[in-house]
């Protein structure tokens, strides 16, 4: 268990996932949590970032830094997805490594499994396919991100880990209305719909794909608890499977059910149709969450209830999305 007076660094605390870990670390009564804004620290930039770590002598790194967004933003920007997150991994781990920092939690994404992988995806269905072609860049840099850990944990001994969290959603989301994933993106247009009492809403693709989503606070969670196993419980050269873990509920649903149980959530009462032009991604993108579940962790948010969690936080901040 890691001491209460750790110097821990969380990379993207001002992220959705960064924020709930900060959030999970002060409850759980760490009192040495150290963060920098993006213009405090960039971390692209490895000089800057070496420096920052060999000078605040950090004991444990969260890597939740990352550049993120939904099908449009990944088919817009590949180049903008694959090159800073390559190079925010590149960069941490590297200078966690040459500052002697031994622990190191680096969060993936359910993207780096082969579009047609067989469902529920194992851990071992990494690089056993072809990769979904509209996020398949940002896919191949969380790829490298694990594979980075894997790599010092081998040559070095360090104890590099990844997890691979499903959809996630949750207070301090994107809700942009083109570059957001999708639980906010429904968020904000049944929202603004019901505001504006118009008599339908359109929903993306044909609603038959189905997807698993974890609220980020159950995230977090998973992520302070895998950090914390125990050194031989998580030894890859025990279990090699173990260099990432996967992240989720078990359990997922059409974006039909999705839709519906938005609109519900917000108290949209008119019609919701699905243009079948735009594209659906994966078919299905289910975890397999055994292995979490067998190191003692399971998710304790269900969807409907994280949903009015996430949309009471949209509602209480919507002077921050008025772009």
């Amino acid at each position: 268990m890691t001491a209460l007076n750790s110097k821990i660094f969380v990379a993207g605390n001002r992220g959705m996932v960064g924020s709930a870990i900060v959030r999970q670390l002060e409850t759980s009564g760490h009192t040495n949590i150290i963060t920098r804004t993006r213009t405090e620290l960039d971390l692209t930039n490895q000089q800057a970032v070496l420096e920052f770590f060999q000078t605040e002598k950090i004991d444990q790194v969260y890597l939740a830094a990352a550049k993120v967004g939904g099908i449009v933003a990944n088919n817009t920007y590949p180049a903008d997805f694959i090159y800073e997150n390559l190079m925010i991994q590149c960069n941490i781990i590297h200078s966690a490594h040459l500052a002697n920092i031994q622990q190191l939690l680096f969060l993936g994404s359910s993207c780096i499994y082969p579009k047609l992988a067989e469902q529920p995806m194992k851990e071992s269905a990494l690089l056993t396919g072809t990769l979904e072609e509209t996020n398949e860049p940002y896919a191949i840099a969380k790829i490298a991100g694990i594979k980075l850990c894997e790599s010092y944990n081998r040559q070095y001994g360090r104890d590099y880990r990844s997890v691979m969290p499903t959809n996630l959603y949750g207070a301090h989301d994107n809700f942009h209305p083109e570059n957001s994933h999708v639980i906010p993106a429904l968020l904000r247009r049944f929202h603004e719909a019901k505001l504006n009492n118009d008599k339908e809403v359109i929903a993306w693709g044909s609603g038959k794909p189905m997807r698993e989503f974890l609220y980020v606070d159950d995230m977090a969670a998973a992520s302070v608890h895998v950090m914390n196993l125990d050194k031989v419980t998580y030894d890859e050269n025990t279990d090699p499977m173990l260099s990432h873990i996967n992240v989720g509920t078990g359990v997922d649903c059409t974006i039909r059910e999705l839709v519906e149980t938005v609109a519900k959530v917000v108290g949209f009462k008119g019609q919701i149709k699905f243009d079948k032009t735009k594209p659906d991604g994966a078919p299905r993108k289910l975890m397999d969450v055994g292995r979490l579940k067998s190191l003692g962790w399971q998710y304790s948010v269900v969807l409907e209830d994280g949903l009015r969690l996430a949309y009471q936080w949209f509602v209480d901040n919507q002077n921050e999305f008025r772009s």
